[in-house]
Formats: structure tokens, sequence, C-alpha cells
């Protein structure tokens, strides 16, 4: 073992990007795994990899309970455009009507949230234009979590020239351009927007075949980094994505909340598409990744190997975030300790697929972060 460890770590190791389990310890140094080492160990402890939340939006976390439609016969009539559509939907008129100060402490609560919770990093689709981005940035401050933010115009029926602007304004502040749908704004400021992100070298990615499909082929002529939802992709749209190889982040729970449907993931993941995972809108979901894997788990019948990769490893590769997501030699130490003796996890037989299954946030001893 290593002289030089600023901090040994002992365990059952989620290890290597195909997470398999070893015996054994953890040296970090500076931040980082700088070795990694077999040998018995008796604490009880399970150390994995922290989560990537590939998509989020936390502006919405000043509103966390919504009603979610109208009930017709004690049945719920879900309406996501009343919702969530901008310009007037109902986190729109939120957002608008929430001073300042009090969206910035509302976001930093969710982030605190996620960092308690085993979360490393996480992607925000910040609306609110330049400002929106700024309060993001100042919600973040100096906690210690890893971010993309994709910003957007909080005008885009302006005239071309002043949303042209606004962009300029949002990616001298953020990492890319996160737009709600092709079906939300006229197609050619989309595509003088997106013409902007590209020779400005950032970051652009956008919501497609969430309420049902007729915008996803508009989606991938943009050809965005990546693709939330698909939730309605058809085989083609599928076979389509995997071959520019365009990335999707899904947003199970979230999909559910709103009634609009599953993704086809078996059918992406089968194409050879990369899939992460997002918690999407604060409003109808915890930003909880223990929640997202059980249920990714048990209502898709997944490989739980495969739900931890989505939520780990994938989504730090498509967010090109380098060093996290696994644990390996040089990686960023961001870590989660479990208490694999606890009331929950207990007499579990596989440590991978206990914690895809069924662990919880109050599993966690510690959380190392770089």
């Amino acid at each position: 073992m290593s002289s030089s460890c600023e901090q040994i770590i002992s365990g059952t190791i989620i290890i290597g990007t195909e997470f398999e389990h070893v015996e054994g310890y953890i040296c970090v140094s500076n931040g980082i795994i700088t070795e990694i080492g077999e040998e018995s160990s008796d604490t009880g402890t399970i150390i994995a990899p922290c989560f990537v939340n590939s998509h989020t939006h936390i502006g919405d976390s000043i509103c966390k309970d919504p009603s979610l439609g109208k009930y017709d016969g004690g049945r719920l009539i879900h309406d996501l455009d009343s919702l969530v559509r901008p310009p007037d939907g109902l986190k729109h008129r939120i957002l608008r009507s929430t001073p300042y100060h009090a969206l910035v402490e509302s976001m930093r609560g969710t982030i605190l949230d996620m960092i308690t919770t085993g979360t490393c990093a996480f992607a925000d689709f910040r609306e609110g234009g330049v400002v929106g981005v700024l309060a993001l940035k100042e919600a973040i401050g100096t906690l210690d979590m890893e971010n993309l933010i994709f910003g957007r115009p909080d005008r885009p029926d302006a005239q071309i020239e002043d949303v042209l602007g606004e962009v300029n304004r949002v990616l001298r502040n953020a990492d890319g351009l996160g737009i709600s749908g092709v079906n939300d704004m006229d197609s050619g400021m989309i595509r003088k927007m997106v013409e902007y992100v590209r020779g400005q070298k950032h970051l652009f990615a956008i919501h497609a075949g969430e309420k049902d499909r007729t915008d996803i082929e508009e989606a991938l002529s943009l050809e965005p980094d990546m693709l939330i939802h698909m939730t309605h992709a058809s085989k083609n749209d599928i076979s389509m994505t995997a071959d520019t190889g365009i990335s999707v982040v899904i947003c199970p729970r979230s999909n559910f909340t709103t009634g609009v449907g599953m993704s086809p993931l078996c059918d992406m993941l089968e194409a050879g598409i990369k899939v992460g995972v997002g918690t999407d809108n604060v409003m109808l979901n915890s930003t909880n990744m223990f929640a997202e894997m059980e249920f990714l788990s048990k209502v898709f019948g997944l490989d739980n190997r495969q739900v931890f990769k989505m939520c780990t490893l994938y989504g730090s590769q498509i967010l090109g975030l380098d060093g996290l997501g696994s644990i390996e030699k040089g990686n960023k130490a961001h870590l989660m300790i479990l208490n694999g003796n606890s009331n929950n996890l207990s007499n579990i037989q596989d440590p991978l697929n206990g914690i895809v299954r069924r662990a919880r946030p109050d599993d966690i001893l510690s959380i190392i972060r770089a």
C-alpha cells in the first residue's frame, strides 16, 4: 500500500467500468484515486461511485407540489403543456413571479439535497435567460458539485438580433443551450440559435418525443449533443439516433408522473445508444437517484448493472465529465460509502443488486468528494 495515501477507505468496492465487486481498499490523495488493492475486509461497508444526474430543472424547486391535472370520474387527466410548456405553463408563471433571492435559495437547497443523496454532478436546463443562469451559478456557489448549465433565451419570440444577443450573453455564463422542443419555438429561430451555438463551440441539447413523436425528426436534424426523453420514439427514430451517435437522456419517473408513457429504453440500448438518466423537474420528483434506479430495475426489468451504468458512468460520458462515474485508478474520488449492515441492506447477496433495487439515501454513511 502506498505511503502517499492521504485517506484509505476499506470495504466492498464496486470497481471499474463493469461494476464488479471486490473486497479491498482505496487510496485517495489530492482528491484522486491513486491505488486500489484487494484485501479481506470486515467493515460491512460498500464503496460505490456517486451518481451523475443527467437532466434536471432545479429552478422548479420553488414549487414542489403542483396540481398535475384534473380528475374526471376519479381518474387523473394529465396536461403536460399546462405544467411545463413555455412561455405560460405553470412553472414559467411561477418562475416569473418568484423573487431572485428566493429562487437562488430554493435551488441551493436542491443542490444540497443532491449532495447528501449521493449525486456528484448534474446537468440543468435553466430557464430565465442570462439572469436564470446567473441565479443557478449563485446557488451552486462554493458547493462541491460538478455541473453543466444549459441556458436558453428568455424571449425567443423577439427579433432575431435580440434573441441571438441574449444567447450570446447566456453562453458567456453557461456550458450550452438547452431548449424545450422544436414545437415550442419558430423553426427558423431555432436553427439560427443552433448555428450560433455551434460557432461558439458550446453544447446543444433539446427535448424531443416527450408528449408525442412529432418533434423527433426535426430535433435529430439539428444534430444535438443529446436528446432528452424520446418517450414516443419509433423504431425508425431509434435507428436514426443510433446511426448519428447522438446520446439520449431519459427521465422515467417524470414521464410516469406526467402520464406521457415510458421511453422504449430496451430498444435504445439494443440499438447501441448511450443512455443517461435524469430526474427532470423538481416540482414533479425529488432528485433522489436511488428512486430512479429502483424504478428502472423493477418497471423496465433491466439488468441491475446496466441500470447502475446509466446512472453513473454513462451520464459522465454523455456530459463529458472525465474521471467520474466509476472507481478506477486516476479517477476523481467521488464516492458513496454505504452501510451494508443497515436494516435495509443487511443480508443482500450481491452488493450491486442491493444498491440498485433497494438502497436508500439513509443507507449512506458518508460521501467522499474530490
